[in-house]
C-alpha cells in the first residue's frame, strides 16, 4: 500500500496531511505495511511525480494499492475516517 502527498515544505495543510497519515500508522502499528511518500511540488523530481497524477492542488493525497489509485483528494486534508477503510485489512494483519 503507498500513500502519496504532493505538496509544499512549509505548507500547513501539507504538514498537517503528511502527518496525519504518519501518526494514524504509528498508532496502529502498521507504518511497516504503508508506505507514506511526500513529493515536495517546489522540486523537479516532485513537479514529475506531481505531473504524472495530475496533481494540480495542493496537498493532493493518493492511496494506492499494487498500482491501483484506491482514493484521491485534491486541495484538502482527508479525514481519518474518510481513508481509514482504506487500511482495514492492514490493520486485520497486525
Amino acid at each position: 500500500m503507498k500513500i502519496k502527498v504532493f505538496g509544499k515544505k512549509g505548507c500547513a495543510k501539507c504538514e498537517t496531511t503528511k502527518n496525519k497519515f504518519d501518526h494514524f500508522f504509528k498508532k496502529n502499528n502498521c507504518h511497516e505495511m504503508a508506505n507514506l511518500e511526500f513529493h515536495d511540488m517546489d522540486t523537479v523530481d516532485g513537479m514529475a511525480e506531481g505531473a504524472y497524477y495530475d496533481a494540480l492542488k495542493i496537498p493532493t493525497s493518493v492511496i494506492e494499492k499494487e498500482d491501483k489509485i484506491l482514493a484521491r483528494w485534491d486541495g484538502e486534508v482527508p479525514k481519518t475516517e474518510e481513508f481509514k477503510a482504506y487500511f482495514e485489512e492492514v490493520l486485520e494483519k497486525v
